[in-house]
């Protein structure tokens, strides 16, 4: 039977040389149930903490006792604070955060004409990758925000994007960054650029044909909306790439650490492999994995198919029990039982298969839990579960 080395959240939160944590992997996992209970085990042990999540069925709220989160951090009051720490909390606002790029990195008429352009309102809201993008350029906001020439905070724990593939956290900022500086967009900004009559020179030599066919394929308008918002874009593009990039940087820093989150299942734990090759490759440091939502066997000693032959042995009985508990009653208990034990062993197995797959991964089990968590209590509990406590 192969074993992997635990992952001890309560030594990855004491570590005061760390200071990002991102919870990620494919959508429905519980990354945000992570990171919130993270972000709150670390509070109460001292650290000054924000997390961000990016979920948008905002339960982080809910189980934090707020009524609403927005882009900028909001203080958590349900947290003990006796050790000193603080938690704040924050839901990202994609559009809001693109907003504030254009409005900090271009002038104010420009940034005007942007904002009002409709190509640049489409991308903002809802082109493929600007959810990621924007996800990393806020990190790397809150990473660089000070008080009195400190960091703001201490620790900051990201919730990434519920996308169906992890990797298109590490993706979709790249490949929006690369069509925003790519070379559609400089076709599209080539006019703009030269003007007058050497515009007129261009079009002749072939821009013509090539204006001809986007607008057979984009509409008149819209290229004309696409030209107008790059053209006031321009001096911004490099900025893209760069700060991209650089958030990029920080995910290799040694003060960043991946918790990987996955449920006991073939795909999720496929996709956290894939992901942990992934962070391999890149060289970005790898916390360990969270195998969530594991429906752990309580009475090892019955085995499931004991349990059935005990049941059916019951049901053809003709003892109707006494008071309200009947043959009948326990004999469903046992078949509840005989599932439950069915479908911890192919837990059990599943996460078998991916230790042996990666030995030296650190991994915790957060056992299943009757229902979504809505209070701090509750992740408390969560958080102790990925102590080992």
């Amino acid at each position: 039977m192969h074993t992997a080395p635990p992952l001890d959240a309560d030594h990855l939160l004491g570590d005061l040389d760390l200071r990002t944590i991102v919870c990620c992997g494919s959508g429905g996992v519980g990354k945000t149930t992570t990171a919130a209970a993270l972000a709150v085990r670390a509070a109460e042990a001292g650290r000054h903490v924000a997390v961000l999540t990016i979920d948008p069925a905002r339960r982080l709220a809910q189980a934090l006792g707020l009524e609403e989160m927005g882009n900028e951090p909001t203080a958590v009051t349900t947290i003990d604070t006796s050790a000193g720490g603080s938690l704040d909390a924050m839901m990202l606002d994609m559009k809001r955060t693109f907003d504030e790029v254009v409005m900090t990195h271009a002038d104010a008429d420009k940034a005007e004409q942007i904002l009002a352009n409709p190509f640049y309102q489409a991308v903002s809201s809802s082109f493929a990758g600007t959810q990621e993008y924007m996800a990393m350029e806020r990190l790397g906001q809150l990473i660089a925000e000070q008080v009195e020439g400190q960091p703001r905070w201490d620790l900051i724990v990201v919730d990434t994007p519920p996308s169906r593939s992890a990797l298109d956290f590490l993706d979709a900022p790249k490949r929006l960054g690369s069509f925003l500086d790519g070379r559609f967009i400089r076709l599209l900004m080539a006019p703009a650029r030269v003007g007058g009559r050497a515009y007129v020179r261009v079009m002749s030599v072939g821009m013509s044909a090539v204006t001809s066919a986007m607008t057979k394929i984009l509409g008149a308008q819209l290229l004309q909306d696409a030209q107008t918002f790059v053209a006031a874009l321009d001096t911004m593009f490099g900025g893209f790439r760069e700060r991209a990039d650089h958030t990029y940087a920080l995910l290799k820093d040694p003060g960043t650490a991946f918790v990987v989150v996955a449920t006991p299942d073939r795909d999720a734990l496929r996709e956290a492999s894939y992901f942990i090759e992934r962070l391999a490759e890149e060289d970005m440091p790898l916390a360990g994995l969270v195998a969530n939502r594991v429906q752990m066997t309580y009475v090892p000693s019955l085995s499931g198919s004991r349990a059935i032959l005990a049941a059916e042995s019951l049901e053809g009985s003709e003892d109707n029990g006494s008071g309200t508990w009947s043959a009948a009653d326990t004999a469903s208990l046992l078949r509840l039982h005989a599932n439950l034990d069915d479908l911890g062993r192919r837990h059990a197995a599943a996460i078998g298969r991916f230790i042996a797959a990666h030995p030296t991964i650190p991994l915790v089990q957060v056992p299943t839990g009757a229902h979504d968590i809505n209070d701090v209590d509750e992740l408390r509990e969560i958080g102790g579960y990925l102590t080992g406590d």
